[in-house]
């Protein structure tokens, strides 16, 4: 009689099946891109998702590239370093990396970032930018935050990196469109002007042409994700509130509000197209031959807008190291969450219905 062949263990759930592609669409808001350092290092620390390409504006360029320069030194633990090493920096470097703390001579915010010093600060920095430019104020044109990614992401690496596909935004300031640099344009320029707020810095020239934040065209844009790489799943990290219960009154309120608005509008036209070309898919309208040169994208979000609703603008600029851990610990729980409800949906469907969240 022929013995029965003892079976092997199972392998670890973690590597029973290959990790799912994903696309990431990463939002800029200053120091408010500590939410998407936790999304992300928790995403790496779980290792159940592959990412194809991301799309990043502002902060959400140097979250980008820290990830990219990770991965390529070190694999998702290698990133997960690289970009806690930065935002400690950051926390380290506190008034040098905010002009207005100078200027308001304020202490340091507290752990929820409500310290009345941040709204003396902020009101400093609205009240003096209104009357006097970066080139004025700052004529050397002097940016820690430059040196500082300098030192903590190999830029020309970046240039064959095989990890990850980069899309960073900016504004180009004559013509007004966007200008989209990829793994072969990448520079520590690049980043700078995807987050340069014409307020605060002046604008970024590179090979000729000058260029401000990328969130007035796209924060971010999506469609390199659509047409430069494989993966269908784009997973957008928001960390600008959409929707307010309510109005604002005080001039304050208001210019924040507009703002919030005006970063956002890119975004939700994008969306818009998206759920257009998915209905079309869906129901049909396509003739077949058309149909095949389209793809039905999957789109997930992850934020918190129970938490992000409640900080005040002036808490962008807040580089308290309590405040900051408080953001990505948040990050942290939000992709956890997601994680547990969503990872199913990815390859096979959208986890957020475009049509209530975006035109409704």
């Amino acid at each position: 009689m022929a013995t029965a062949r003892k079976r092997a263990p199972r392998s670890p759930r973690k590597s029973a099946s290959a990790p799912k592609p994903i696309n990431l669409a990463l939002q800029g808001g200053g120091a408010h891109g500590a939410f998407t350092w936790g999304v992300l290092d928790r995403l790496l620390e779980d290792g159940r998702v592959a990412i194809d390409g991301i799309c990043g504006t502002s902060a959400g360029a140097m979250n980008a590239v820290l990830v990219a320069h990770g991965l390529m030194h070190g694999g998702h633990e290698g990133a997960r370093a690289t970009l806690a090493d930065f935002w400690q920096r950051v926390s380290r470097m506190g008034a040098m990396l905010n002009p207005a703390a100078a200027l308001a001579g304020a202490d340091p915010v507290g752990s929820a970032g409500a310290h009345p010093g941040l709204a003396a600060q902020h009101w400093a920095m609205e009240s003096f930018t209104r009357m006097v430019s970066p080139y004025q104020f700052n004529p050397l044109n002097l940016n820690p935050l430059r040196d500082l990614l300098a030192a903590c992401v190999d830029f020309e690496a970046l240039h064959h990196c095989g990890e990850v596909k980069l899309f960073l935004c900016a504004t180009n300031v004559r013509s007004g469109k966007v200008r989209i640099f990829d793994n072969a344009s990448m520079s520590v320029d690049a980043v700078m002007a995807s987050a340069c707020l014409p307020h605060l810095f002046q604008a970024v020239q590179i090979e000729g042409e000058h260029y401000w934040d990328g969130g007035y065209m796209g924060n971010p844009v999506l469609y390199p994700l659509f047409y430069q790489t494989d993966t269908r799943d784009v997973v957008v990290v928001m960390v600008n509130q959409i929707r307010r219960e309510t109005v604002p009154t005080t001039p304050v309120e208001i210019a924040d509000r507009v703002d919030e608005i005006s970063f956002n509008s890119s975004l939700m036209r994008e969306m818009r197209a998206v759920e257009f070309v998915s209905r079309q898919l869906t129901e049909g309208w396509l003739k077949p031959e058309y149909a095949r040169r389209m793809r039905k994208v999957l789109v997930h979000l992850i934020r918190a807008d129970a938490v992000m609703g409640t900080l005040a603008a002036a808490t962008k600029i807040s580089t308290d190291a309590r405040f900051l851990t408080g953001l990505r610990d948040r990050g942290r729980a939000c992709a956890d969450e997601w994680l547990r409800d969503h990872h199913a949906d990815l390859g096979r469907r959208s986890s957020i219905d475009l049509r209530r969240e975006f035109l409704d």
